[in-house]
């Protein structure tokens, strides 16, 4: 009766350690799996992260390019182009954005003084000194014959004040009239200079072509118009 005893004992202390052994091993599959969702929550959370500051970071550079060209404060560009003083300007190397006009460019010998020219006469009061502007507008690079900047590109018009812009466009959109459409030849003294700004090099000269849209004063600096 002692052995049967004894071997009744052996076999219930056999069966407890085989429950134990099994709600250990659940218990270690339940932490692993909490462990694996966690760290991929973790990693979806991230990358969620990292796509919203890229997609901040890249609306922010769209949004500054257009007024970039524009401005009258300068960026050394010459550590990374060439100088264009004494390069010919050649004709429109680039794909011109949707709905923007055709660029005549003056191939040859760059003009030494700011060049005005016409294309469609508009109506209406002609734009003063002092007046803030809404246009579309192209820019080329005479040497390279690129498209450096374009309100077509950016889908908006643009509205600047001309006394806060190249003294180029600040010469070249007097007199213009709304629904006009004028080409500027703008030679480096009156565009960026010696310095450059941007992707527009040294002594560059600069070629426009802009739309008028309207004319007004004290409008806001620098925004793009509905």
């Amino acid at each position: 009766m002692g052995t049967a005893k004894r071997e009744r004992q052996k076999a219930g202390h056999k069966a407890r350690l085989n429950v134990e052994r099994t709600l250990d091993r659940r218990d270690q599959r339940r932490r692993r799996l909490f462990t694996i969702v966690g760290a991929a929550v973790i990693l979806v959370a991230i990358a969620g992260l990292f796509t919203v500051l890229s997609d901040n970071s890249s609306t922010s550079t769209t949004a500054a390019t257009t007024t970039t060209s524009l401005s009258p404060t300068t960026t050394d560009a010459s550590q990374s182009l060439p100088s264009a003083a004494g390069k010919p300007c050649v004709d429109l190397n680039d794909t011109l954005p949707a709905g923007a006009p055709d660029v005549t460019m003056p191939v040859g010998t760059v003009p030494d003084s700011l060049v005005v020219k016409d294309l469609v006469t508009g109506t209406g009061t002609p734009v003063v000194k002092g007046d803030s502007v809404t246009v579309n507008y192209i820019g080329v690079s005479c040497s390279t014959g690129k498209i450096f900047d374009s309100s077509w590109a950016a889908g908006k018009s643009v509205t600047f004040p001309l006394n806060q812009v190249i003294t180029g466009w600040s010469q070249g959109l007097v007199g213009m009239q709304p629904g006009g459409r004028r080409l500027l030849i703008i030679p480096p003294d009156l565009g960026y200079g010696s310095t450059g700004q941007g992707n527009i090099a040294p002594d560059e000269s600069l070629i426009f072509v802009v739309d008028l849209i309207s004319a007004s004063v004290g409008a806001t600096p620098g925004t793009a118009a509905n």
